[in-house]
């Protein structure tokens, strides 16, 4: 079997390929390597690369019996699994163009979505997502199929436009001994200047724009695999599924880095599951959000007050030890003897068992990206013995620009330039970036794309930058920016990310605009904050209902001084708890989990307002 060593020697010398042309390369070359691993019935299943290919074709003829052709929109519409990938390759290897959507999309965004994107074929998991779909679909004439992938609770719908994932394979495999070459040879004459995926923007501030990259686009992106700081040494390398895969960052990681690395793509039960589902499989690369560190973080402390006295006090001698490993590697590298012996002893006291429980056994190092995070989460895992570099990226510029890399670190910025990145900042401090993975523009929104890319190709990102010697630091986003009454700029994810430190917040929404002074809405983290009422006898049953507690809210504003002391910026005055979770659905969230800082600040007004009484 190939080395990694002679795999990315493969891409040095010859570039990226297209995903497509990588699966038929790999499916050819090694036949019986594992591409998937999946539960079914609660047993693991594989799926070879040469059954990767080979389904990857049958869905390329089934889409053109069905009348796909080049530059057409297919879109998918599920959580993570094997068919996922498989259709997204097939519908890329026809020269037709793939849009995913967000398992939480609700109907009236499918309807958007698959309408603005004029997808002719809908791949949809479950009923659920099924529904959906035929909610909206006397709205979606471009629609003329939906392919579902789990058959439970649909069998006796009695709609022409629906057919098994199942049947439309048995199609493509009839489709497929008609002519064995009209895939290969869709493959080989893809364009790197066309349409390969569009990815829809989170929509924050208004209408989800459709991000249009290229075949060209991603095969730079796998050029740039062995440059990358979080791509292991490792042979065979483990991955688990969990990002989504309509988002730039999944995408990045299985869809790109997994394939070209000859990886064994793991997929998490559900969303719900991935922390098991990581001490399961203790994958070889961990690219993560803020959000799942930062429950990791919360859980671990949480676990280690509920664990025997013994526990507590190896617990305590490791993490002293672990914070000196930790501060000699930032100070020294990665070299430093002293911070290999100290993490030795750290690992046997109690660390090596807690990265087993958190699935970061084989884990060497990790990427944190798709937004910012508290540099004490960071320094706790580099504590912990799995350094967490920070990343930045973003859609339209294919995921890369800039990273941490091991022996050349800063906690609080986002790294250096990555190979081949031209960046430079504005005169208001926005950031540039020029590459050949940026995109081609938006979706049928050529205003949009003029306002972002410049007539010289730089990509205006839209965030504030400032440089600490050579690392860039991410200040905020440019509309997030706020101004006191007092002619303060207030950068108020910092703040946000210092107070989501602590195990007991969920969410950290900063105010202050043309106002005073800084106050906050808190959103708790409600399984912790549940189970330390429960340690100190506090009666409670709902999130409302702890919310509103007066001990709980006591021991928030602890938190919150606790998180001003570490802020360089203005303190937290004020706050107040908001007293529901925050959901996608009700329009609180992005399908990404951003809070969206407009509808919030409308729909708490009352409590804002309250505050500055």
């Amino acid at each position: 079997m190939i080395t990694m060593n002679e795999i990315f020697n493969e891409i040095s010398q010859k570039g990226g390929l297209t995903p497509s042309r990588k699966v038929k390369e790999i499916g050819e070359r090694f036949p019986d390597k594992v591409a998937f691993r999946y539960k079914e019935f609660g047993i693991w299943t594989e799926i070879t690369y040469k059954e990767f290919w080979d389904q990857v074709q049958y869905v390329g003829n089934a889409l053109k019996f069905y009348g796909v052709n080049v530059g057409e929109t297919v879109a998918v519409h599920s959580e993570n699994r094997p068919e996922w990938i498989i259709s997204d390759v097939g519908i890329q290897a026809i020269q037709s163009i793939t849009v995913g959507l967000y398992p939480t999309n609700p109907p009236q965004e499918v309807k958007y979505l698959l309408g603005h994107s004029e997808a002719k074929i809908l791949f949809a998991e479950d009923q659920e997502q099924v529904d959906k779909a035929l909610e909206v679909i006397d709205d979606l004439p471009e629609l003329t199929k939906i392919v579902y992938f789990e058959s439970r609770g649909i069998t006796k719908y009695d709609n022409e436009k629906l057919i098994s994932w199942n049947e439309f394979i048995e199609i493509g495999k009839e489709e497929f001994n008609k002519d064995k070459e009209f895939v290969n040879d869709m493959v080989n004459n893809i364009n790197s200047e066309d349409t390969a995926i569009m990815i829809y923007t989170s929509g924050t501030t208004g209408p989800p724009k459709g991000s249009m990259l290229t075949h060209g686009n991603l095969e730079w992106v796998a050029s740039q695999i062995p440059k990358l700081s979080f791509t292991t040494g490792v042979d065979n390398p483990e991955y688990l599924s969990y990002l989504p895969l309509c988002h730039v960052f999944g995408r990045l990681v299985d869809l790109i880095i997994g394939i070209h690395t000859m990886g064994t793509i793991n997929f998490a039960e559900s969303i719900d599951t991935v922390q098991s589902d990581l001490a399961e499989v203790q994958p070889s690369v961990f690219p993560a959000v803020p959000r799942i560190l930062e429950r990791m973080h919360a859980g671990a402390l949480v676990r280690m007050k509920d664990a025997s006295r013994l526990k507590q006090l190896l617990f305590t001698v490791a993490s002293k030890l672990g914070d000196i490993t930790a501060k000699r590697r930032l100070e020294i590298g990665e070299g430093d003897i002293i911070a290999h012996i100290t993490n030795f002893f750290a690992q046997l006291l109690g660390f090596r068992a807690l990265r087993k429980k958190l699935g970061l056994l084989n884990v060497d190092n990790a990427l944190s990206g798709a937004a910012p995070i508290s540099p004490e989460i960071l320094r706790f895992f580099m504590s912990i013995g799995v350094p967490i570099y920070e990343g930045y990226g973003m859609t339209e510029n294919s995921a890369i620009a800039t990273g941490n890399r091991p022996g050349n670190v800063k906690l609080g910025t986002v790294g250096i330039a990555q190979p081949g990145v031209e960046i430079k900042l504005a005169e208001d401090g926005e950031i540039l970036i020029k590459h050949p993975g940026v995109f081609k523009g938006y979706f049928k929104n050529e205003e949009a794309t003029k306002e972002v890319i410049d007539s010289k190709g730089w990509l205006y990102t839209g965030d504030v930058g400032e440089y600490d010697g050579e690392f860039l630091k991410i200040v905020d986003r440019k509309k997030d920016i706020i101004i006191t009454s007092g002619g303060k700029n207030v950068s108020p994810s910092e703040i946000e990310n210092n107070i989501k430190t602590s195990p007991f917040i969920r969410e950290a929404l900063v105010i202050g605009d043309e106002r005073k002074f800084l106050s906050a809405l808190i959103g708790i983290e409600f399984d912790i904050v549940s189970n330390w009422a429960i340690r100190k006898n506090i009666p409670h049953t709902t999130y409302r209902n702890l919310s509103e507690n007066e001990n709980v809210q006591e021991l928030i504003w602890s938190e919150i001084k606790k998180a001003n002391e570490r802020t360089s910026s203005l303190s937290i005055r004020k706050f107040r708890m908001i007293t529901k979770e925050l959901d996608h659905e009700d329009g609180d969230m992005t399908a990404t989990q951003k809070v969206k800082r407009n509808v919030l600040m409308e729909k708490f007004s009352d409590l804002i307002e309250d505050m500055y009484k």
